[in-house]
């Protein structure tokens, strides 16, 4: 096959304010580049007005921020933790680390998000927490978690990566669980190249929270003058968000809007021109379920099987474009089989890392190089 000499359009920049060389400028010169400095009050108090006055704890990335919610809930070995299978590792690496053992649940066929309908059949003594992911962005059935929740009384920790900006009936995703967790790596809608936030939607966790954010501490009680020095008082971590990564937090955050506003036209833009498309080969789009709004943070699309995934992969590099697939199951690693995940039964989950294509989609993506990608895809057929 001959190579393309068409532009190369990547599967992701990271989005980089205008303003992100002067406000990193002047976090530089505050001298204040620990975490918790004034970029991060900045961010915080933003963040805080998106879910609803919840506390907010920036982190170095979303896998810390989920450690930092183990540590808070007090999870400890012999603890149980209900996660999809489909999803990033940390959605279960964060409660293993303290020795609780991850409980893998298929996802569903059309939102690839936490199955309801097969969620309380993994509910035993020792369970804990459930774990729902916001996939893409796209709101979890937050009513039936939360109730069997409630009935077991279980916590719930919104892994929501996706989601910042995602919404259920106009309520944020990420304030429906008694804690949330948010990713700024440089592949979010929002980024500061590696960083994370813990929302807690529970007053009475706060405190435990900025212990273990501390090293374990109470040093923010001595901060605030409540005490008159400080000292180790309970499990806890390094779980601080550089002021240098705030300064570029804070940038990207101020232009949000701009930034949504075209990346929701990039999402409708591919949703659209497929559709017939997709009807035509059988492919399916994403869905949206009613009541939900999503921050357009990924595109994809579920081709016939993984042969055909992976020619529809080949025919894009050929022409200079680069997909991605997605998550593999958690439960066939090999340390979800050290926990047992071979006896999990999650076959939606191994359907979806099969035949999952992800699209280019980013804040400087023109639409002029997504009529290229839809030419592209729409010109191609099975071998």
């Amino acid at each position: 096959m001959m190579a393309s000499t068409a532009t190369h359009i990547p599967f992701h920049k990271p989005f980089c304010a205008s303003t992100c060389q002067r406000h990193l400028g002047a976090a530089l010169q505050s001298g204040k580049w620990a975490g918790n400095g004034p970029y991060a009050q900045k961010c915080r108090t933003r963040l805080s007005e998106l879910f609803h006055g919840a506390s907010v704890f920036l982190t170095p990335s979303c896998t810390a921020a989920l450690e930092m919610a183990a540590c808070v809930l007090e999870i400890k070995p012999g603890d149980e933790v209900i996660v999809p299978s489909f999803t990033f590792v940390s959605s279960a690496s964060g409660f293993a680390l303290f020795g609780a053992r991850p409980i893998f649940v298929d996802v569903d066929a059309r939102s690839l998000n936490l199955d309801p309908e097969r969620l309380e059949a993994a509910i035993t003594p020792r369970t804990r927490a459930i774990v729902p992911v916001h996939y893409a962005g796209v709101a979890c059935d937050m009513d039936s978690i939360m109730e069997i929740a409630a009935r077991h009384r279980l916590e719930v920790v919104e892994d929501n990566a996706h989601g910042l900006f995602g919404t259920l009936r106009g309520r944020s995703l990420g304030s429906f669980g008694s804690l949330s967790t948010l990713s700024f790596h440089e592949t979010k809608n929002v980024s500061c190249g590696e960083g994370g936030a813990l929302i807690l939607n529970r007053p009475d966790l706060v405190e435990r929270a900025e212990i273990a954010q501390e090293k374990g501490t109470n040093r923010s009680r001595f901060l605030m003058g409540l005490i008159d020095k400080y000292t180790w008082v309970a499990p806890g971590s390094s779980y601080l968000l550089s002021d240098l990564n705030a300064a570029l937090l804070w940038a990207n955050l101020e232009e949000m809007d701009r930034v949504q506003a075209h990346r929701l036209a990039l999402w409708n833009r591919y949703q659209e021109g497929l559709a017939d498309w997709c009807r035509a080969n059988g492919v399916d789009q994403p869905h949206i379920p009613a009541g939900a709004e999503h921050p357009a943070h990924l595109y994809y699309l579920l081709l016939p099987d993984l042969e055909s995934r992976q020619q529809l992969m080949l025919h894009l590099r050929s022409q200079n474009v680069q997909a991605a697939y997605h998550y593999q199951p958690l439960h066939l690693s090999p340390m979800g089989l050290a926990y047992g995940g071979a006896e999990a039964d999650c076959p939606v989950s191994v359907q979806a890392a099969n035949r999952l294509i992800r699209l280019p989609l980013y804040a400087d993506l023109k639409f002029e190089e997504q009529d290229r990608i839809l030419d592209m895809i729409q010109s191609w057929s099975q071998a």
